[in-house]
């Protein structure tokens, strides 16, 4: 049995009469005759009652045409999926962020998805570390990564995105707040919160690199997991922090942020996933988030 028998059948149980099913289907009526013969034959009952005028179905054939829709109806919407998933516009995927990205491009980001990929189920993870991000896209937890470089990871593709201007997040007390711009050295006697050093964060590294070029000693007074936790701290008056501005996205009551300047320090964003990963719809989503950023 073949899926144009189906479609013979179909078209002549529609419309009750040879001729005008073969001109539906572009097709002559004596070889549209032949083929619902073999079909009845193949399934050993008489689907059709024919006259000289008409054609009606039979019992056998009415619940023939009941199934032989639904069959043809599932491949066009086999074929319909297909194409979608060729295209990248169905699937499933899981964005694991940093901090800064969690408060500020995460919301503009889950609703440019929605829009560009509707089809695309998608889920976020936020306040991850680096290191907690490389691990999770290694086991699949996740399928992309935004996150600070460095990825020494061979296994994992890293696309660079932007470069963001650090800042420093001070209690709105703090004389630093009466500033319109802070430098390094302004931060000497300063207690400082920080990203944990027990789990590998990079902007751990970044922060005390930067104190070290400048020669000045820092004061580490709390080391935390998630940046909200961290800006939480500062406007608890308990210490200042250097963050990527996206950071300022989080306002909450009691921190101000100022520029940091002499040096001006930046840090990168950058994309991560498996390297062998080439999925429509993973391809698709790098290029809304390229754009994005």
């Amino acid at each position: 049995m073949e899926l144009r028998q189906l479609r013979y059948f179909v078209a002549v149980a529609e419309e009750r009469h040879f001729g005008r099913a073969a001109v539906r289907l572009h097709m002559a009526q004596p070889p549209l005759s032949q083929a619902i013969r073999r079909l009845e034959d193949e399934l050993g009952v008489e689907l059709l009652h024919r006259t000289t005028r008409r054609v009606e179905l039979s019992d056998a054939g009415a619940a023939y045409l009941t199934q032989a829709r639904a069959i043809l109806a599932g491949i066009e919407d086999a074929g319909h999926l297909a194409r979608r998933v060729a295209a990248g516009a169905v699937g499933h995927l899981t964005i694991g962020c940093v901090g800064s990205v969690t408060y500020s491009l995460l919301p503009a980001l889950s609703r440019r998805l929605a829009v560009e990929l509707p089809g695309v189920d998608f889920s976020f993870r936020g306040e991850m570390l680096v290191p907690d991000q490389v691990r999770a896209l290694r086991a699949g937890d996740i399928d992309i990564a935004l996150l600070r470089p460095p990825v020494s990871d061979p296994a994992l593709a890293v696309t660079s995105l932007r470069r963001d201007r650090l800042v420093v997040a001070v209690p709105a007390e703090s004389p630093l707040a009466q500033r319109a711009q802070v430098r390094v050295g302004d931060l000497q006697d300063a207690p400082l919160i920080v990203h944990s050093a027990g789990r590998r964060s990079v902007m751990y590294d970044v922060v005390l690199r930067l104190f070290r070029d400048a020669h000045v000693e820092p004061h580490i007074r709390h080391e935390v997991g998630e940046t909200s936790t961290l800006i939480t701290l500062v406007a608890g008056g308990l210490g200042v922090a250097v963050v990527p501005e996206p950071v300022t996205a989080l306002a909450l009551e009691g921190v101000v942020y100022r520029r940091l300047v002499r040096p001006v320090a930046t840090v990168d964003l950058a994309l991560a996933h498996r390297a062998e990963r080439g999925e429509p719809h993973l391809v698709r989503t790098v290029e809304v988030i390229r754009g994005l950023t």
